[in-house]
């Protein structure tokens, strides 16, 4: 039954602790269970101490403490600034203080010259605050860009609202689902959909500190988000994937999922997986659904709200005929609402009659379905005249079964302009004449210019925490 005005976290209603309406299990981590009532009381504690603060900075390790203070900040209006537990001493100086937060709440670095704030697990407050105005800062959050020092993206009260309610329309995601994943807390993945999102459904959240195979199939969940990499290795573990195709909704997201990993969980769980694309200025804004066709390769169409254009080099329209490459621009409520202390950067990001640049290159076909070519400056290869899409290559050589990893990447070419390079991790002992077998293999199922000029092996291929291939490194 609904309870009061709406609220960003809609199941931590004060009126419904009140009226006895529990949820036992609200949040499972770091190995401690937590109720609505006792996570309402103590975050509503920690609200009080810090009600005065503009913004704080929280160290977003997987434990409670962490959930705590960022249900305590928005209860408060209070700004989260989230900072990566592994973050490097000059990252860690660059993002306090181009936020300005005031102090850290919870545990911080030794080195800090900001205040601490402590949380403290069963400290409890019934206070009762006014729900912040939706155009209110929530989240500060620093990407990880190509160049430069990281930008702070803001998020709005009310984009993230919007933001979850589209997915929680795509995915049928309601209170009688149990969330279970291991992702980082400091970015739109972990925090806002694998946080936010139970609280604002009332679905419990399982948070199994690091997202293995094993302690995925044994938080018997019903909605499971993974990145690329987790379920790469679920797939590898055909015992344990198998009791994953007892879940209602397997999602992946913040990068591509290889077509063979896709095809293995299908053939494993008996359901293919739920794969969307956005980023942190955007939030989730493209997806397959519960109800939809799911094709691999392909993150589906837009969520409720969303509009999607694809332009090429002169600003023109490009055909949606399921093959031409355009730079993907869109439009939704659940948008950013800038880079902080960035208003050139913010400007560049937008075209004069408000869409925004997501700096991805796509393709679309004639029913609105979206594939994700990757990033415009480093995936769309030009090379001796053509346009050719990474991606497209990357999954073409990983449905070879000698291939476990690989990374397509275009170098300079006097000749070509760029010339198609693969970085491939071999599932065994490279062998003499694999890099020219898989040469042909991708010859063979696409057309002739799409062929790798160059093939090298490595070990492994450079990862940030997300799972995403930093092919900045490659070359």
């Amino acid at each position: 039954m609904p309870y009061g005005p709406p609220l960003l976290l809609a199941s931590l209603n004060p009126i419904a602790v009140a009226a006895g309406d529990d949820i036992p299990d609200a949040v499972t981590i770091d190995d401690a269970t937590v109720s609505r009532s006792d996570l309402l009381g103590s975050a509503t504690s920690v609200a009080e101490r810090i009600a005065r603060a503009d913004r704080v900075a929280v160290l977003a390790e997987p434990t409670l403490r962490t959930v705590i203070a960022v249900v305590g900040c928005l209860i408060a209006g209070v700004t989260v600034v989230p900072v990566p537990p592994d973050s490097g001493v000059a990252e860690r100086a660059h993002i306090l203080r181009d936020s300005g937060a005031q102090a850290w709440l919870g545990p911080a670095p030794e080195d800090t010259e900001l205040p601490v704030v402590p949380v403290r697990l069963h400290a409890r407050s019934w206070h009762t605050y006014a729900e912040p105005d939706p155009a209110a800062i929530a989240f500060i959050l620093y990407t990880s860009g190509t160049t430069g020092a990281p930008k702070g993206v803001m998020l709005s009260r009310g984009a993230i609202a919007a933001g979850l309610d589209a997915l929680a329309e795509a995915w049928d995601w309601t209170r009688k689902d149990t969330l279970v994943h291991g992702l980082p807390l400091f970015h739109v993945h972990g925090l806002i959909l694998g946080l936010l999102g139970p609280l604002r459904f009332g679905s419990p959240l399982i948070h199994t500190g690091k997202p293995t195979p094993e302690a995925y199939a044994a938080a018997g969940g019903s909605l499971y988000f993974g990145v690329p990499t987790v379920w790469s290795r679920i797939a590898e573990k055909p015992e344990l994937a198998q009791e994953l195709g007892k879940a209602r909704l397997l999602v992946s997201g913040s990068a591509p999922l290889p077509v063979p990993v896709f095809e293995k969980l299908t053939e494993l769980t008996g359901q293919a997986p739920v794969e969307r694309y956005g980023m942190s200025e955007t939030m989730i804004t493209l997806s397959t659904r519960a109800d939809g066709e799911r094709r691999p390769g392909w993150v589906g169409t837009p969520v409720r709200g969303v509009h999607t254009r694809l332009r090429d080099e002169a600003g023109e329209p490009v055909p949606h005929d399921g093959t031409s490459i355009g730079a993907l621009q869109v439009r939704g409520p659940m948008l950013f609402d800038g880079y902080l202390n960035r208003p050139e950067a913010t400007a560049q990001d937008w075209t004069e009659d408000g869409w925004f640049r997501t700096g991805d290159v796509a393709v679309i076909d004639a029913g609105g379905f979206h594939r994700i070519v990757g990033r415009e400056s480093i995936d769309l290869i030009k090379s001796g005249g053509y346009r050719i899409g990474a991606g497209e290559v990357e999954t073409v050589l990983l449905g070879h079964p000698a291939v476990a990893e690989a990374a397509v990447v275009g170098l300079p070419d006097d000749d070509l302009g760029q010339r198609i390079v693969a970085f491939v991790v071999a599932r065994s002992t490279v062998s003499d004449g694999l890099g020219a077998e898989l040469t042909d293999y991708v010859e063979a199922q696409l057309s002739a210019h799409k062929r790798p000029r160059e093939i090298r092996f490595a070990d492994s291929l450079p990862r940030n925490a997300m799972g995403k291939v930093q092919k900045k490194q490659l070359g």
